[in-house]
């Protein structure tokens, strides 16, 4: 009971957090904030960025494990660079959180039908085939990527590669 309950509590310490730092568009911003993590000794586990709406922001969501004191540290680290304009964290926010990936599986003849089922299933998309592969397009949570990964893993998964995490809050809210 007891290593139940601490194993439990660490899972709750160690969660991860999506960060999103709305950043000025220009050379360097992206190394500056990597940089800020690396010094720090905290892991990326995935991180996207674009450009917003407006061309002279580009956004960032970056996938952090830790607990709330590592998240804490990390946003105040971001806030102390000029070019971050603002932080968002999603840990306690009603978000939309979506990831994007490619999978190339082999294909033989005789998996074909069961594969396709497979995608369709999950709401995929074949997106290319050849003799012996297919590419799968699939998005949606973590959890439905990694559902797939399995799933597909038992065909021969050739390559992979995944966006990492993008979201955006729910409603009116704005990052």
């Amino acid at each position: 009971m007891a290593t139940t309950l601490s194993n439990t509590l660490m899972a709750q310490l160690q969660q991860q957090h999506v960060l999103t730092a709305l950043v000025e568009n220009h050379p360097g911003v992206l190394a500056r904030v990597a940089g800020l993590f690396a010094r720090r000794g905290y892991n990326i586990e995935s991180l996207t960025v674009s450009v917003t709406d407006d061309p002279a922001v580009s956004r960032m969501t970056i996938v952090v494990g830790g607990d709330h004191l590592v998240l804490e540290q990390i946003s105040k680290q971001l806030h102390k660079l000029i070019e971050v304009l603002r932080v968002v964290d999603y840990t306690e926010t009603a978000a939309v959180e979506r990831e994007l990936a490619l999978i190339k599986v082999n294909a033989d003849p005789k998996d074909r039908g069961e594969i396709m089922q497979i995608v369709e299933i999950f709401r995929g998309r074949i997106i290319d085939m050849s003799e012996r592969t297919f590419i799968v397009e699939v998005t949606g949570s973590v959890d439905k990527i990694d559902k797939i990964y399995g799933l597909m893993n038992g065909y021969g998964i050739k390559e992979m590669t995944r966006t990492g995490v993008i979201a955006m809050a729910r409603g009116n809210k704005t990052a």
